[in-house]
């Protein structure tokens, strides 16, 4: 089910966009808070840990764990790692891109098959496309918000 933002955001303020963060169900922010928080709890604890109880040699033992810590983790690049990311973000918008019904292919497709140019073969390529339309129209109702509000109801689809 989508879930429709777009008057919240269009009447949010900039003091007041930390409130539409906390309403929205899909936000990156709800998903990832308890990790953050997970995160900034351990990463505060070390570092308390580190300037406050540690001896000089515990300290040195620390720094030198942590360079080595550093040495293996620049193995796995980061570039790589994003490349990847940005790879399979852009192959899913792709995907969805060629997935959307294009009427005007099937049009085609029925022009040249339906043959005929008398008015009975002229009613029948017109009412197919009449009802590749209303696919298309019924698809993209449930996806659209801007197609919702032009037809909100079957009445409006039929009229």
């Amino acid at each position: 089910m989508t879930v429709t933002y777009s008057s919240k955001v269009a009447n949010a303020t900039f003091f007041g966009f930390h409130r539409l963060l906390l309403k929205w169900k899909g936000s990156i922010y709800k998903l990832l808070y308890r990790e953050f928080i997970v995160f900034a709890t351990l990463y505060t604890a070390i570092s308390v840990l580190y300037r406050f109880f540690l001896t000089g040699s515990q300290k040195r033992f620390f720094e030198k764990l942590s360079i080595y810590c550093d040495k293996y983790a620049e193995q796995i690049p980061v570039t790589f790692v994003l490349g990847f990311y940005v790879t399979l973000v852009v192959n899913r918008w792709w995907n969805q891109f060629v997935n959307l019904p294009w009427p005007d292919r099937l049009m085609f497709l029925i022009s040249s098959c339906v043959q005929g140019r008398d008015e009975y073969g002229r009613l029948l390529r017109r009412t197919l496309m009449r009802y590749v339309n209303l696919t298309s129209l019924l698809i993209f109702r449930s996806v659209s918000t801007a197609v919702c509000k032009r037809f909100p109801t079957m009445d409006h689809v039929v009229g």
